[in-house]
């Protein structure tokens, strides 16, 4: 498999600086949704990188401190639980992805972004969206880890503040666990209000 193919096209169109977009936590319960954008060397695949689902825990820990080590440039941008509730999943994914690139060192031609929707970045960013682009572009994949083990390390210190919730066995998803927690403790000052109305209407 090419992990460099669209970047590679994005070279041949003229595209110099490039750069992968990824998202993490669109379906939890609680806290923010993250976004990374990486700008890898031109040409340069980190060894070991793949679409963050398929790698375990420790492995996405390893690659995150060498895709840092090795890259040109790296940004993590979130938007809060509040922002979500506010403006809705999709829009807070496309403000935590614009700060991210935004918050780049150096400014991309292109950002490669996973997925089927355009984000409005940059009007001077051109935007090519990927489907499944963690597991086919060298660049999102880098960004997929980053904004995952962002997220991950976020959701483990709201275990610390908030340990009635068990972030740390769920990192805030819907599972059985958080659900039975969230009917005894009910809802905390980092849950994403808009999306327990079920557990809401029943308090």
């Amino acid at each position: 498999m090419d992990w460099l193919l669209y970047e590679n096209e994005a070279l041949s169109k003229g595209y110099n600086v490039i750069c992968g977009v990824d998202e993490a936590g669109r379906g939890p319960l609680a806290g923010p949704v993250y976004a990374a954008a990486v700008i890898l060397p031109k040409g340069h695949i980190i060894e070991g990188v793949n679409d963050s689902k398929k790698l375990s825990e420790k492995k996405r820990d390893m690659l995150y401190d060498k895709i840092i080590e090795e890259c040109v440039c790296w940004s993590i941008g979130t938007a809060s639980e509040k922002e979500i509730d506010k403006i809705n999943i999709l829009q807070a994914t496309y403000l935590a992805m614009r700060r991210a690139v935004e918050g780049l060192s150096q400014k991309p031609d292109i950002a490669l972004v996973d997925g089927n929707r355009v984000p409005p970045l940059d009007d001077n960013i051109a935007v090519e969206t990927i489907v499944k682009g963690d597991g086919k572009s060298a660049s999102i994949a880098a960004a997929s880890i980053l904004a995952k083990v962002s997220r991950d390390r976020y959701m483990l210190e709201m275990a610390e503040k908030y340990p009635q919730y068990q972030f740390e066995k769920h990192k805030g998803y819907g599972t059985k666990l958080h659900y039975e927690m969230l009917e005894k403790y009910g809802v905390s000052d980092i849950h994403r209000k808009s999306f327990l109305k079920r557990v809401l209407n029943n308090e």
